[in-house]
């Protein structure tokens, strides 16, 4: 897992990787299915993965593993954390099981608030293992480990490690704080959830409002009735001359059957295909949702 700190880089922001995070919960939703991917609620409480100075070091990350993979849906993985120096802030090693061994970075002893988000990380590592999902490229791969864990409810975590300020400058993972505010904002709008109250860090809260704002975007884009005046417009134009603008989130293709606009679902991001023929309602064979749209 990578990190910045104190003497690394600046903190990146915005959204850098949104086209793979929207790859990863399409991936993710493929794999489970709807169902599957519902089943992992309600999120990782924040009471089972508090660790203070007074708990003896090994048992309290050990408690705290065992809550994340029971959590992530892996009764029969035991996960064996120790603590070592390193240039990352936690490794896993992925075998057939049922033990995994985690390395967290050293500087965990004395930082215990975070070693539930690096736990987290590495232990989606192991869930992703046994269900054989993963990217070919090794940093695409370590950008779905950060938004499975996250989509999951395990991965809150992470961007509550995020903290930057005049004397600090730290950020566990691969993903910006606002990507990951945005893939929280996502599992909050598709499970109900309010995350807000979990923040131990200001500017964790901020990340995820900036995240949310754009997660909201995406229930809002034309074909959708959701969508707003403007975009409405825009989409009637593109749609009588059945080319989509440069930029659009729609596209449109022919064919026998009539014109067809595509889109993404705004759950789980999987291409839709939806007959231009007026108001429609449209279901999404992916994630099961189902949208009503003015086609």
């Amino acid at each position: 897992m990578a990190e910045s700190s104190r003497t690394g880089s600046p903190v990146a922001h915005g959204f850098p990787h949104l086209g793979t995070v929207r790859a990863a919960v399409t991936a993710l939703y493929r794999r489970l299915g709807g169902a599957g991917v519902r089943a992992y609620a309600p999120s990782l409480p924040a009471s089972e993965v508090v660790f203070t100075d007074a708990e003896e070091l090994y048992a309290g990350a050990q408690r705290i593993a065992r809550a994340t993979v029971l959590h992530l849906r892996l009764p029969d993985a035991r996960v064996v954390v120790g603590f070592r120096r390193s240039e990352h802030a936690a490794t896993v090693e992925l075998t057939s099981g049922p033990e995994y061994f985690v390395e967290l970075n050293e500087r965990f002893r004395s930082h215990r608030r975070d070693v539930g988000a690096a736990l987290a990380h590495e232990v989606t590592h192991v869930l992703l293992h046994r269900l054989g999902l993963g990217f070919a490229d090794e940093r695409e791969n370590e950008i779905l480990t950060d938004t499975v864990a996250v989509y999951l409810g395990a991965g809150w975590l992470l961007l509550d490690a995020f903290r930057e300020d005049a004397l600090t400058r730290q950020k566990l993972g691969y993903l910006t704080p606002e990507e990951f505010g945005y893939v929280l904002a996502k599992r909050s709008l598709a499970f109900g959830e309010d995350p807000s109250p979990w923040f131990t860090s200001p500017q964790a809260y901020q990340a995820y409002t900036e995240g949310r704002s754009r997660a909201l975007r995406d229930l809002r884009v034309p074909p959708l009735r959701a969508a707003g005046a403007m975009g409405r417009m825009r989409y009637a134009r593109d749609r009588h001359r059945e080319v989509a603008a440069p930029g659009a989130p729609y596209a449109f293709e022919g064919g026998e059957a009539g014109t067809r606009v595509l889109f993404d679902c705004p759950v789980c991001h999987q291409r839709l295909r939806v007959p231009v023929r007026g108001p429609v309602r449209a279901r999404c064979g992916v994630c099961g949702t189902e949208w009503e749209c003015d086609t």
